[in-house]
């Protein structure tokens, strides 16, 4: 690997409390040094990068992400998932496990992280908690933990039966990996097509109401408290794409009693209510819903005041003929990652005030944290050169027709942005240029 020096930059690394003008020596791959401007004149680099009037940030981390590999390659691929992933600034990103076949194997986990597969960013994978994704029968914890999997998780499903959640938080909290919880009663939500509300109602639509996924929330909660207390353990519950003010609620009185609950919230859901969806708009359908305006704000707060824990995109491609049919039919799910930055910037930084160093680890060390991602999420000397750098103050329109994901399915298309990713490093490799 070959050396790359990064100068004048605004370095924001908010897991090393830095917030100034710096500039960075990357080295075999790792954080060699970072310095106040002119600090590393002496140092000859095969490649010197220009980051003036640029924040230059850790990569960023995305826990949520699907590439449809194997098994819908129509869709999306690993290496142009991760091509877009690059493009947002993402450097890690944690493939789900509802592929064809489901993850849910040694031989699927290790397939999936080959070279062969072409990922141009780290790709990590968290397996399906239950074999199949069924919610049965539990996978090989011990062995996929062992092949490098970070946690567990049925995503697009939820784990509802409780004994089979509470052995899944209780074996997965043993070998210190969380489980990540599709949060949705599917007995309450059979039929439903977006949020309950007047929306729904004017579209003559089935809405899913607040408690479906709040009671899986406070449910899995109670599992927490009830292992803590008889099996000694302080499992791990990560909560995805929290969508509504209930179970952020639920989820600020756990962290309020010391219990291990992470959550997530994607851009669309702090960005956009269920007006989006306008007449039937399929591009604004996802699960969970878009849900309404109090519901947004809540997702806003609980960024701001801690109680969420990181931004992750949930970036699920469709093919065109998946989304081009009648409202209730269409696959739910859009792409996100090449929108993360400029949402973030645009509603979280320059509409509620949110610190950019603040932005910074809601995308980067707070993600790799929940996941155990040692080096990464971090600009720290002997970090991994995992690096963004991105114009701040640009503002820009964004057309899904010139993204690098394989789909086009986004409400986003044609939405303006704030900030603008410039450069992408993947342990001092530059992998994307903007």
């Amino acid at each position: 690997m070959s050396d790359v020096l990064i100068l004048g930059g605004r370095v924001v690394d908010p897991a090393s409390g830095v917030d100034d003008l710096r500039d960075i020596w990357l080295r075999d791959g790792r954080v060699a040094a970072v310095e106040l401007p002119g600090g590393l004149k002496d140092v000859k680099a095969a490649e010197t990068l220009d980051a003036a009037g640029c924040v230059v940030a850790p990569g960023f981390v995305d826990v949520h992400v699907h590439f449809r590999e194997p098994g819908q390659t129509y869709k999306e691929t690993i290496a142009t998932g991760t091509k877009a992933a690059a493009a947002g600034g993402y450097t890690s990103v944690v493939m789900m496990p509802n592929t064809v076949p489901v993850n849910d194997s040694v031989a699927t986990h290790e397939w999936m992280v080959d070279a062969a597969r072409g990922a141009i960013v780290k790709l990590f994978t968290m397996p399906a908690a239950t074999v199949g994704s069924m919610g049965e029968v539990l996978t090989d914890y011990a062995a996929l933990v062992k092949a490098g999997a970070v946690g567990f998780t049925d995503d697009g499903k939820p784990v509802l039966e409780d004994a089979v959640m509470r052995a899944a938080l209780l074996g997965a909290g043993r070998l210190g990996v969380p489980v990540s919880q599709h949060a949705e009663d599917t007995r309450l939500t059979g039929g439903c097509s977006m949020n309950a509300g007047p929306v729904a109602f004017r579209l003559g639509l089935r809405g899913m109401t607040v408690e479906a996924e709040a009671r899986i929330v406070e449910r899995d909660i109670r599992l927490l408290r009830e292992i803590e207390k008889s099996d000694g353990v302080l499992a791990h519950l990560h909560v995805q794409h929290v969508s509504t003010a209930r179970a952020m609620d639920a989820i600020r009185q756990a962290k309020a009693h010391g219990l291990h609950v992470t959550c997530e919230v994607a851009p669309h859901h702090f960005t956009l209510t269920d007006e989006a969806i306008g007449d039937y708009d399929t591009h604004a359908k996802m699960n969970p819903p878009l849900r309404d305006e109090a519901d947004r704000m809540a997702m806003v707060a609980g960024l701001l005041d801690g109680t969420a824990d990181c931004i992750a995109t949930d970036h699920a491609p469709h093919a065109a003929h998946e989304k081009e049919v009648e409202f209730e039919r269409a696959a739910n799910g859009i792409t996100g990652l090449e929108t993360a930055l400029g949402l973030a910037l645009r509603v979280l930084h320059k509409a509620n005030g949110m610190p950019l160093a603040r932005v910074m680890g809601l995308m980067s060390a707070a993600p790799a944290g929940i996941v155990g991602l040692e080096g990464r999420g971090s600009l720290g000397v002997g970090s991994f050169g995992d690096v963004v750098i991105f114009d701040a103050g640009a503002e820009w329109v964004y057309e899904a027709a010139k993204g690098w994901s394989k789909s086009r399915n986004t409400p986003f298309d044609g939405a303006g942005m704030v900030g603008r990713v410039r450069g992408t490093l993947v342990e001092g490799r530059v992998v994307y240029k903007g």
